[in-house]
């Protein structure tokens, strides 16, 4: 009960009733403190949404512990395929890797978060919407930018930005207000998971310098305890969405569980990287992704046979922008639904079956096949069979190079091209 209420109810007058604010809840030890902070020193009544991404724990409890901590009501809400069909689709399309490694197993789903966060406002009619993350954080943009292009009247709290306590301050907040929380002082990490992903930060990891502990990874197996043979696997796509898994055709979530089982026992998805934040900083980030690793490989090898070269090197050039879109909290925006509609195009003739080999944390195409192939034996070959008409190279070497050479003859290529500059060279003599 807050101060305010107390002293109402000592002056026999009723407690002025409280604003609402829909809480962006995990379990973890951010959004378990925030529970208790926001009743206590927002004076606001709590409602605690988890969102089932696809965890792979039971949110039931959680769900309680939010109850006990003192949310007026908590809601888990099933979203994984949600998640699958309006998320990770668009981003197996457009191969999407932040920096060329992050395969934004976290980014996406602040943004399916964001918007079911606004919707359980608007039902409940509260005017707040708060998360946990923090002020040197990625995840506070994606939320915000978010919820202000769902929905600009809601106000927003990020607790952990406000209330500035450090990892141990809210370790002895949690335990003076009897807060129960996942992790200890002994073992900090900062955990996300869904099914596309986990990432882990905090402890030892913040130095770059450090090998990850093996308590740091808990899907990944480490090298040394993998198989000593390769598994295969293969994956069927229908315009460039995963279909089937060794010819066994499933939903997405599942195939991406099943993938997730496969890749993990086989040493396959761990991504340890120096990445670069949208505010600035660099921070060292480690994520298990088994199955996306597998699947944007598999995808990716799939689209160059199937497409010619101008659309595919054009692709990868957009496709950076759209990862960086992703990263950078502008999911609800133009450019990204724009982007989506070139994707989708694009994926038109992405059909086949591509094999793939897992052994020691490596995964490699083996195989592939479509019925939309541009590979023809018959102009690829050098062995008996070869239908390409040789004579054609000569008149086309002279028209692709003729640029370089007119500007030959026009002295525009005279002396060695990479001599060093002639500001370099005076610089050299006056020292």
């Amino acid at each position: 009960m807050s101060k305010k209420q107390t002293a109402a109810k000592k002056d026999g007058a009723p407690a002025p009733k409280r604003e609402k604010v829909v809480l962006a809840y995990s379990g973890g030890v951010d959004t378990s403190v925030a529970i208790r902070w926001l009743i206590d020193e927002k004076n606001l009544d709590v409602i605690a949404v988890c969102i089932d991404v696809g965890q792979g724990k039971e949110l039931g409890p959680i769900r309680k512990k939010a109850e006990k901590i003192g949310a007026i009501k908590s809601v888990v809400v099933d979203a994984k395929d949600m998640f699958c069909d309006d998320y990770l689709v668009p981003a197996i399309r457009a191969n999407a890797k932040y920096e060329g490694k992050y395969v934004h197993s976290t980014s996406l789903n602040r943004y399916l978060i964001s918007d079911i966060l606004v919707d359980v406002a608007r039902k409940e009619n509260a005017k707040w919407i708060a998360h946990g993350a923090t002020a040197k954080g990625n995840d506070q943009v994606r939320f915000e930018v978010s919820i202000g292009a769902l929905d600009p009247s809601l106000k927003i709290i990020g607790v952990a930005r406000e209330w500035g306590m450090t990892r141990d301050e809210e370790f002895d907040y949690a335990k003076k207000h009897d807060i129960p929380l996942p992790v200890t002082k002994d073992s900090p990490y900062s955990l996300d998971l869904s099914i596309w992903g986990k990432s882990t930060e905090c402890g030892v990891l913040e130095d770059p310098w450090v090998e990850p502990p093996k308590d740091a990874h808990i899907w990944v197996k480490h090298i040394e305890d993998t198989p000593d043979k390769p598994t295969y696997v293969e994956l069927e796509f229908v315009k460039g969405v995963p279909v089937a898994l060794n010819g066994k055709s499933m939903k997405l979530f599942d195939l991406i569980g099943k993938l997730n089982d496969v890749a993990a026992k086989n040493g396959v998805g761990l991504t340890d990287m120096v990445e670069s934040r949208l505010v600035g900083i660099k921070s060292r980030e480690t994520y298990e992704a088994p199955a996306a690793t597998v699947i944007l490989k598999a995808h990716q090898d799939l689209e160059t046979l199937v497409m010619n070269r101008d659309t595919l090197h054009y692709k990868v050039l957009v496709e950076k922008r759209y990862s960086e879109l992703i990263y950078d909290g502008l999911w609800f925006s133009d450019l990204r639904e724009h982007l989506d509609a070139f994707f989708i195009s694009t994926q038109k003739h992405v059909t086949g079956t591509v094999r793939v080999k897992l052994f020691k944390g490596n995964c490699v195409v083996v195989g592939r096949k479509s019925p939309n192939s541009l590979y023809q034996k018959n102009l690829a070959t050098y062995d008996t069979g070869d239908t390409f008409d040789h004579s054609v190279a000569t008149g086309f070497m002279a028209c692709w190079g003729l640029p370089a050479k007119v500007e030959a003859l026009c002295g525009r290529n005279k002396g060695n091209v990479c001599s060093m500059p002639s500001a370099v060279k005076s610089a050299k003599k006056k020292k």
